[in-house]
Protein backbone atom coordinates (compact mmCIF):
# COMPACT_ATOMS: atom_id res chain seq x y z
CA UNK A 1 0.00 0.00 0.00
CA UNK A 2 1.35 3.27 -1.00
CA UNK A 3 0.41 6.91 -0.01
CA UNK A 4 -0.43 9.49 -2.89
CA UNK A 5 -0.65 13.13 -1.76
CA UNK A 6 -2.20 16.19 -4.00
CA UNK A 7 -2.93 19.64 -3.45
CA UNK A 8 -5.77 21.70 -4.39
CA UNK A 9 -6.99 24.80 -3.54
CA UNK A 10 -10.73 24.33 -3.70
CA UNK A 11 -11.98 21.91 -0.57
CA UNK A 12 -15.30 21.42 -3.03
CA UNK A 13 -13.32 20.03 -5.85
CA UNK A 14 -11.55 17.92 -3.01
CA UNK A 15 -15.04 16.70 -1.55
CA UNK A 16 -16.36 15.72 -4.84
CA UNK A 17 -12.60 13.87 -5.38
CA UNK A 18 -13.09 11.87 -2.46
CA UNK A 19 -16.75 10.95 -3.41
CA UNK A 20 -15.36 9.36 -6.83
CA UNK A 21 -12.69 7.42 -5.14
CA UNK A 22 -15.29 6.15 -3.23
CA UNK A 23 -17.42 5.09 -5.98
CA UNK A 24 -14.61 3.56 -7.56
CA UNK A 25 -14.02 1.13 -4.50
CA UNK A 26 -12.20 2.97 -1.90
CA UNK A 27 -12.30 3.06 1.58
CA UNK A 28 -13.52 6.40 3.15
CA UNK A 29 -10.41 5.92 5.47
CA UNK A 30 -8.28 5.90 2.85
CA UNK A 31 -8.90 9.22 1.89
CA UNK A 32 -8.05 12.17 3.80
CA UNK A 33 -7.43 15.73 3.79
CA UNK A 34 -4.75 17.78 5.21
CA UNK A 35 -5.60 21.47 5.74
CA UNK A 36 -5.61 25.01 7.79
CA UNK A 37 -9.16 25.38 7.61
CA UNK A 38 -10.22 22.11 9.68
CA UNK A 39 -14.03 23.89 9.76
CA UNK A 40 -14.26 24.21 6.12
CA UNK A 41 -12.90 20.17 6.22
CA UNK A 42 -15.44 19.42 8.52
CA UNK A 43 -18.42 20.95 7.11
CA UNK A 44 -17.84 18.89 3.94
CA UNK A 45 -18.10 14.75 3.82
CA UNK A 46 -14.65 15.06 3.84
CA UNK A 47 -12.33 13.45 6.50
CA UNK A 48 -9.53 15.39 7.79
CA UNK A 49 -6.56 14.00 9.82
CA UNK A 50 -7.08 13.96 13.38
CA UNK A 51 -5.07 17.05 15.37
CA UNK A 52 -3.13 13.82 17.21
CA UNK A 53 -1.51 12.99 13.79
CA UNK A 54 -0.97 16.48 12.76
CA UNK A 55 2.19 16.54 15.22
CA UNK A 56 5.11 14.29 15.60
CA UNK A 57 3.85 12.58 18.84
CA UNK A 58 4.37 9.20 18.07
CA UNK A 59 7.66 9.32 16.63
CA UNK A 60 8.73 11.50 18.90
CA UNK A 61 8.36 9.07 21.79
CA UNK A 62 9.40 5.74 19.85
CA UNK A 63 12.33 7.76 19.99
CA UNK A 64 12.67 8.62 24.18
CA UNK A 65 11.50 5.08 24.52
CA UNK A 66 14.69 4.46 22.35
CA UNK A 67 16.89 6.57 24.52
CA UNK A 68 15.37 5.64 27.79
CA UNK A 69 15.94 2.05 26.99
CA UNK A 70 19.68 2.95 26.67
CA UNK A 71 19.99 5.13 29.52
CA UNK A 72 17.87 2.13 31.44
CA UNK A 73 20.54 -0.48 30.58
CA UNK A 74 23.19 1.39 31.75
CA UNK A 75 21.55 2.45 35.47
CA UNK A 76 21.53 -1.43 35.64
CA UNK A 77 24.95 -2.03 33.83
CA UNK A 78 26.04 0.55 36.30
CA UNK A 79 24.25 -1.39 39.10
CA UNK A 80 25.97 -4.97 38.23
CA UNK A 81 29.75 -2.97 37.62
CA UNK A 82 29.65 -1.31 41.16
CA UNK A 83 27.89 -4.76 43.08
CA UNK A 84 25.40 -2.30 45.20
CA UNK A 85 22.92 -5.06 43.91
CA UNK A 86 24.50 -7.20 46.53
CA UNK A 87 24.30 -4.81 49.29
CA UNK A 88 21.12 -3.67 48.65
CA UNK A 89 18.82 -6.37 46.29
CA UNK A 90 18.10 -5.40 42.69
CA UNK A 91 14.78 -3.73 43.20
CA UNK A 92 15.68 0.17 43.68
CA UNK A 93 17.86 -0.09 40.26
CA UNK A 94 15.13 -2.28 38.18
CA UNK A 95 12.59 0.67 39.44
CA UNK A 96 15.29 2.96 38.83
CA UNK A 97 15.32 2.13 35.39
CA UNK A 98 11.62 1.89 34.64
CA UNK A 99 11.39 5.51 35.60
CA UNK A 100 14.12 6.51 33.57
CA UNK A 101 12.52 4.72 30.62
CA UNK A 102 9.31 6.34 31.11
CA UNK A 103 10.79 9.38 31.74
CA UNK A 104 12.38 9.70 28.47
CA UNK A 105 9.29 8.13 26.57
CA UNK A 106 7.22 10.83 28.17
CA UNK A 107 9.19 13.69 27.54
CA UNK A 108 10.24 12.21 23.68
CA UNK A 109 6.00 12.53 23.59
CA UNK A 110 5.94 16.37 24.62
CA UNK A 111 8.81 16.83 22.37
CA UNK A 112 6.44 15.69 19.89
CA UNK A 113 3.33 17.84 20.62
CA UNK A 114 5.08 21.04 19.86
CA UNK A 115 6.67 19.18 16.53
CA UNK A 116 4.68 19.18 12.80
CA UNK A 117 4.38 15.64 11.98
CA UNK A 118 7.51 14.61 10.10
CA UNK A 119 5.70 13.51 7.13
CA UNK A 120 3.48 16.92 6.29
CA UNK A 121 6.05 19.05 7.28
CA UNK A 122 7.08 19.21 3.57
CA UNK A 123 3.89 20.63 2.79
CA UNK A 124 4.22 22.84 5.51
CA UNK A 125 4.19 26.42 3.04
CA UNK A 126 1.80 25.31 0.58
CA UNK A 127 -0.91 24.73 3.63
CA UNK A 128 0.36 28.59 4.98
CA UNK A 129 -0.91 29.44 1.51
CA UNK A 130 -4.14 28.37 1.82
CA UNK A 131 -3.67 25.17 0.38
CA UNK A 132 -5.23 21.62 1.27
CA UNK A 133 -3.47 18.68 0.86
CA UNK A 134 -5.93 15.49 -0.45
CA UNK A 135 -4.13 12.01 1.25
CA UNK A 136 -4.79 9.15 -0.42
CA UNK A 137 -3.71 5.20 0.21
CA UNK A 138 -4.31 2.77 -2.20
CA UNK A 139 -3.33 -0.88 -2.87
CA UNK A 140 -1.80 -1.82 -6.70
CA UNK A 141 -5.11 -3.23 -7.49
CA UNK A 142 -6.69 0.20 -6.85
CA UNK A 143 -4.25 2.52 -8.65
CA UNK A 144 -6.32 2.13 -11.93
CA UNK A 145 -9.49 4.13 -10.45
CA UNK A 146 -6.99 6.65 -8.50
CA UNK A 147 -5.08 7.27 -11.77
CA UNK A 148 -9.01 7.65 -13.36
CA UNK A 149 -10.53 10.14 -11.02
CA UNK A 150 -7.00 12.03 -11.29
CA UNK A 151 -7.23 12.65 -14.65
CA UNK A 152 -10.67 13.99 -14.33
CA UNK A 153 -9.94 16.40 -12.33
CA UNK A 154 -6.76 18.77 -14.01
CA UNK A 155 -6.52 21.52 -11.09
CA UNK A 156 -5.69 18.61 -8.70
CA UNK A 157 -1.64 18.60 -8.48
CA UNK A 158 0.19 15.41 -7.67
CA UNK A 159 2.52 16.19 -5.38
CA UNK A 160 4.73 13.02 -4.23
CA UNK A 161 3.81 9.64 -2.51
CA UNK A 162 4.86 7.94 0.72
CA UNK A 163 4.20 4.80 3.48
CA UNK A 164 0.81 5.49 5.09
CA UNK A 165 0.73 4.88 8.60
CA UNK A 166 0.39 0.94 10.10
CA UNK A 167 -3.17 1.46 11.35
CA UNK A 168 -4.47 2.14 7.60
CA UNK A 169 -3.01 -0.71 6.46
CA UNK A 170 -4.37 -3.35 8.71
CA UNK A 171 -8.47 -1.48 7.99
CA UNK A 172 -7.59 -2.13 4.03
CA UNK A 173 -7.57 -6.15 4.98
CA UNK A 174 -11.09 -7.94 4.58
CA UNK A 175 -10.29 -10.43 7.23
CA UNK A 176 -9.68 -7.14 9.92
CA UNK A 177 -12.84 -5.66 8.88
CA UNK A 178 -14.98 -8.88 9.54
CA UNK A 179 -13.16 -9.30 12.62
CA UNK A 180 -14.59 -5.55 13.31
CA UNK A 181 -17.86 -6.19 12.74
CA UNK A 182 -18.05 -8.86 15.28
CA UNK A 183 -15.96 -7.47 17.69
CA UNK A 184 -17.78 -5.98 20.48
Amino acid sequence: MERYYYISDNLNELEVVAQELEHNGLAKEQIRVLSQNDQGVAQRSLQGVTSFMKKDVVRSSVIGAAIGICLAGLVLLGAWLTGWPDTFTWIPFVLLAIVVLGFCTWEGGLWGIQEPNTEFRRFQKVLDHGKHLLLVDVDSNQMMALNNVWRGHPRLKHVGKGAPTPWIILRSHQWFNRFMRWAP
